[in-house]
């Protein structure tokens, strides 16, 4: 018995410094009053497509609403990566309100995706496949798992080639994932959760661990593809993403997003969490009190956060 108190005591003596740092709790709904503004490509995207916002939005949360076996998915794929439900939900509503238009049923997203196997191409640029580029000693020295891996490969990008002409090449002043990821068109994401195949390969070693599905190849364009199209798949890349946002947050900021879904989507829709929790840590750095703020889609799902709740 004493030796179990001693025991005790020292699991305690070594859990107290974490508990004295333990991340603060980022208030729930809004910092603004009023929405941000919408970007201009997002509402010519809607213009052109002759409807509205509101009518996108009600679309989605209507597919939701009448699909319980969606629900489900959703609700067993957060409790397997660590979340509330509703970051998901926030997520692919923020994504459909603001980017796409959703389709009727859920079925037509296996379809979508079904519609891509057996495609052949290739991420590359100008003949250059994404393979034979990241051989090159620039980025000799990105290791770690996959998402500190591709993180790496995209800053040595933005640092040494973005806009530049290396070794006779001049490459576009674009982001990484534009230029390499994208065969069809730039900005081109899919499926439910509108994920981003570069996104998806930084997620691709949390998903394997979490879910069990096997680890995507950047030689292999069509598997990637398929993976964030496939709703049995891609909702895992969503939780991943939506995680990894958290955990950044709360290890580097020192913030607690957890509760607040506005901020998770608002994280889900920029991207960058890591850079953007080292730029509120800075901020913080004095001792006063700077809250990450949501963007125009986070401050719809905050708006939102009682209808869409109840469809959970």
């Amino acid at each position: 018995m004493r030796r179990f108190a001693f025991s005790l005591l020292i699991s305690c003596a070594l859990l107290a410094p974490t508990l004295s740092h333990a991340a603060t709790m980022v208030p729930s709904g809004n910092r603004n009053a009023e929405q941000p503004a919408i970007p201009g490509a997002s509402v010519r995207r809607t213009k052109a497509g002759k409807t509205s916002f509101d009518q996108k939005y009600e679309k989605i949360r209507d597919l939701l609403a009448s699909d319980k076996k969606l629900i489900a998915k959703i609700k067993s794929t957060a409790n397997a990566y660590g979340i509330a439900p509703i970051h998901i939900v926030g997520a692919l509503v923020g994504e459909h309100t603001y980017n796409v238009d959703a389709y009727d049923r859920l079925q037509s997203y296996y379809v979508k995706a079904a519609s891509y196997a057996g495609n052949s191409f290739r991420f590359a640029y100008d003949g250059e496949s994404i393979a034979d580029f990241i051989k090159r000693p620039e980025f000799a020295g990105c290791k770690g798992d996959s998402y500190e891996l591709w993180t790496c490969r995209e800053d040595i990008w933005d640092a040494k080639f973005r806009g530049k002409s290396v070794g006779g090449k001049s490459y576009p002043d674009n982001r990484f994932s534009a230029v390499f990821f994208q065969p069809f068109y730039a900005g081109q994401t899919f499926g439910l959760g509108q994920v981003n195949p570069l996104t998806a390969l930084m997620m691709s070693d949390m998903v394997s661990r979490t879910s069990g599905l096997p680890k995507l190849d950047e030689n292999d364009a069509g598997e990637v593809y398929r993976a964030i199209m496939d709703p049995d798949q891609s909702l895992a890349f969503t939780a991943a993403i939506i995680r990894k946002s958290i955990d950044d947050y709360r290890k580097i900021a020192g913030m607690d997003i957890s509760r607040n879904p506005g901020l998770t989507a608002t994280l889900y829709n920029i991207g960058n969490s890591k850079a953007r929790a080292r730029a509120l840590a800075a901020k913080n750095a004095g001792g006063a009190t700077v809250w990450p703020e949501e963007n125009y889609y986070g401050w719809l799902i905050n708006d939102k956060l009682a209808e869409l709740q109840a469809l959970l």
